[in-house]
């Protein structure tokens, strides 16, 4: 489980400024979650705002969604816009699974260790976690975990749920969840993706975001937006309707149906209409393979995960993360391994990258 240490420099803004609260020269490798909004994001949201429109989801935006979510996913596809990540996993695991039901996931995963309960608290869910050292599981890991769960003293298992990318930064291939999905379907199970960046796996794989997705057997899926650009929402799109149930009834019971829905549904069709989800992640990788070979390249410092995505993992001595803490808020990955986890954005700069290395390498020295 991430730790965030934190010690960050009084902030240089003039006192007489009374409206900026923050210093917009501030740089974070924390969460792809620390940086704002993509320009063009901006501007679709200024578009919408003029006028009245239709409430909860009756709008012009949000009735022509599924066409924008379609020409990415599929002619199937339907798109329900959500506030967060964390209510997009749950409504989609709830719409494939029974009460009784129980989902499986790698020990890794953002559903079993970064959602505070939610899943068992507010969904119900049983988690049954499959061990992996990679963030990724194999179809061998789920056929054991379906025979434990063989009688009525079990959970049974219903669901499959895969994060692209992993945790750990890692991307299943197109290849990897076909062989994963054939499995779970095999065994009765629907398949859930945590495609909170599923963009950046993409890009990094070079495929549309329909190889990893429905072309793989995904049934349902949470698309991430918030990480690649947008100012807040993501959106759970049904792949398969076959293996879907009461989906917009499970929105509006978990308080995500948004009265103003028009301002979820046009940053998406901002996102996706061209290719600014495909420039936002491609930017946001790149930026992390600059931050990663820096840092490869310098003594006691060791990358421990490949870069595959927008994140670096790296072991740092103790003491050189304690210095770089009066610049920098750092996650640390593993504390027994001094192993921190540095993630770049859509608007993470050559310039960050290259003082980041700088101040590491400083530091290093002394």
């Amino acid at each position: 489980m991430p730790s965030l240490s934190r010690a960050r420099p009084a902030s240089p803004l003039p006192s007489t400024d009374a409206t900026l609260r923050h210093d917009p020269g501030w740089r974070e490798f924390t969460s792809d979650n620390c940086s704002g909004a993509h320009a063009e994001i901006l501007s679709a949201l200024v578009l919408a705002n003029g006028g009245h429109q239709q409430a909860y989801g009756e709008d012009d935006y949000t009735t022509r969604l599924d066409d924008t979510f379609r020409r990415h996913f599929g002619p199937v596809a339907q798109a329900f816009p959500v506030f967060n990540g964390t209510g997009a996993n749950l409504i989609a695991l709830q719409a494939v699974t029974d009460r009784w039901g129980a989902v499986l996931c790698a020990e890794q995963s953002h559903l079993t260790e970064d959602e505070g309960g939610a899943p068992e608290h507010v969904a119900g869910l049983k988690l049954l976690e499959l061990s992996s050292r990679d963030g990724k599981i194999s179809p061998g890991l789920v056929d054991r975990a379906v025979e434990a769960a063989s009688d009525v003293h079990s959970a049974r298992p219903q669901a499959l749920s895969l994060a692209q990318a992993t945790e750990l930064g890692t991307c299943y291939t197109p290849k990897e969840i076909r062989a994963l999905s054939a499995c779970a379907h095999a065994h009765g199970l629907a398949v859930h993706m945590d495609g909170a960046r599923l963009a950046n796996a993409a890009v990094s794989l070079g495929v549309p975001l329909s190889a990893c997705t429905t072309e793989a057997g995904i049934d349902i899926l949470s698309f991430g937006g918030t990480k690649n650009g947008l100012l807040f929402g993501e959106c759970v799109v049904i792949l398969d309707p076959s293996r879907v149930s009461g989906l917009p009834y499970l929105r509006k019971r978990s308080t995500h149906l948004a009265s103003k829905m028009r301002f979820l549904s046009v940053q998406f069709e901002a996102l996706l209409e061209g290719d600014l989800w495909k420039h936002n992640a491609s930017h946001a990788n790149a930026m992390a393979a600059r931050l990663g070979s820096l840092l490869s390249g310098l003594n006691g410092v060791t990358v421990t995960r490949p870069v595959e995505a927008n994140s670096v993992f790296a072991a740092l001595p103790r003491t050189v993360l304690a210095r770089l803490l009066d610049r920098y808020t750092i996650y640390t990955n593993d504390e027994s391994r001094g192993e921190v986890r540095l993630m770049c954005s859509f608007d993470t700069t050559e310039r960050d990258v290259d003082a980041f290395g700088a101040a590491l390498a400083e530091n290093m020295s002394r």
